[in-house]
């Protein structure tokens, strides 16, 4: 296919990583974004100057530093309020990342509340961070575990799933965008017959929150967890958004300073949210520096970035079911975000994968900690092509170049 230079102005030179030729004299090619984002030049200058300004512990002291870094943390949190529709910032916890953040939401509300008979609502796309702790959970409680249906496509069975909601349905959580099939949830549709029926609504935006606008008060989401570092963000800082009456009525998942309200011999209690749920010290430089990952996404625009990635999807989907033997995996480019899986046919993704990065084509291959949905798919493994704002139509030609040269090594051609 012929190039064409499909990106958004000046954004790709924002990013120090591809000012750089790779040892074997190739470019970077990197479209593994899904799994964790290259960061701006704000995002790393922001971090260094909290490092080399004014660094302090937060919410210990009133000096000078300690105040600058409290007011900066609070910033952070207002500027994630209005990213995600959130009626106050006491919705708005700081944690290590979507893992901890559903854990927390599992055995901090479903710990509490689940009981024997009750129904948690999944599904087989969901990553391993959305099944395993809502396992844990159910084999504690008693709780059962109902599977939504997948459709040939990789979507959601809508019709499967309004009849498996009821009464007993306490929780349905669900990813905002498969982050291997690229399927996007109607999130609003689930939460109106999982409210319907009494229960509520978590949503793991790790994929979704970085790729398109979300409103959780208009979207019915009871809890949003999305992580910093897929969000072009820095690495160890994750964002837990709860309704204020559930963040009242969950347990805090870990214990120590910062979160308690009294402690005596005998006891404790805990502060209100979102100090209860921040045990410890916080990771400070990376949630102030947050902040600065969401202005730049704010200054782009979710409609251009959509623009961009739909643009370099369609792209990559019309050019890549050019290669003969190649599969990909899930629905239509309307129904799916900026992820292609894929396999060829006699190449191994793991092959498959390191043969491309001889071309300086950065991808991952594996099961992307969705073995059940692999296990549906028949596949033990899959490669995958992920997309951010930095990349652009002449990356995915770079990609096509270097699956013809992995054809022909591996004698596929």
């Amino acid at each position: 296919m012929a190039t064409q230079q499909v990106a958004l102005c000046g954004v790709r030179d924002q990013f120090p990583v591809f000012g750089q030729t790779l040892p074997n004299g190739q470019p970077v090619t990197f479209l593994d974004t899904a799994a964790s984002a290259q960061k701006p030049n704000c995002v790393i200058e922001a971090e260094e100057r909290v490092q080399r300004s004014h660094y302090a512990n937060a919410y210990r002291g009133v000096y000078e530093f300690g105040a600058q870094i409290d007011e900066e943390l609070e910033a952070t949190r207002e500027a994630i309020e209005k990213l995600i529709g959130a009626e106050d910032v006491s919705e708005i916890a700081f944690t290590a990342g979507s893992t901890m953040s559903i854990n927390m939401v599992a055995f901090g509300w479903g710990g509490r509340h689940l009981q024997e008979g009750d129904e948690i609502v999944l599904n087989e796309m969901e990553h391993h961070a959305n099944l395993v702790p809502w396992q844990q959970v159910a084999e504690r409680t008693g709780a059962k575990i109902v599977y939504i249906p997948l459709t040939e496509d990789g979507q959601l069975d809508l019709l499967a799933f309004d009849e498996l909601v009821n009464s007993r349905t306490r929780v349905l959580s669900v990813t905002g965008m498969s982050n291997m099939l690229g399927t996007i949830n109607p999130i609003r549709r689930l939460a109106d017959r999982v409210h319907e029926a009494g229960g509520i609504v978590v949503v793991d935006g790790a994929q979704s929150v970085p790729h398109a606008p979300v409103d959780v008060q208009a979207d019915g989401i009871d809890f949003l967890v999305f992580s910093g570092h897929k969000l072009y963000g820095p690495t160890g800082v994750g964002v837990l958004y709860g309704r204020k009456d559930l963040l009242e009525e969950t347990d805090p998942l870990l214990f120590g300073g910062h979160m308690i309200d009294q402690v005596t011999k005998s006891g404790s209690t805990w502060a209100s949210a979102p100090a209860k749920f921040e045990a410890g010290t916080l990771p400070i430089v990376q949630a102030i520096a947050l902040k600065s990952a969401i202005d730049f996404v704010n200054e782009l625009g979710f409609e251009a970035i959509h623009e961009q990635e739909s643009l370099l999807t369609r792209y990559a989907m019309e050019a890549l079911s050019q290669v003969p033997g190649l599969k990909i995996y899930g629905p239509r480019l309307e129904d799916r975000g900026a992820i292609v899986s894929f396999t060829i046919d006699g190449a191994h993704p793991e092959d498959l994968a390191q043969l491309l990065n001889r071309k300086g084509v950065f991808v991952r291959h594996g099961h992307h900690c969705t073995m059940p949905l692999h296990d549906l798919l028949n596949v033990s493994s899959t490669v995958r092509a992920s997309f951010g704002v930095y990349n652009t139509t002449e990356d995915v030609d770079q990609l096509i170049a270097a699956i013809e040269f992995a054809r022909q090594r591996l004698r596929l051609a």
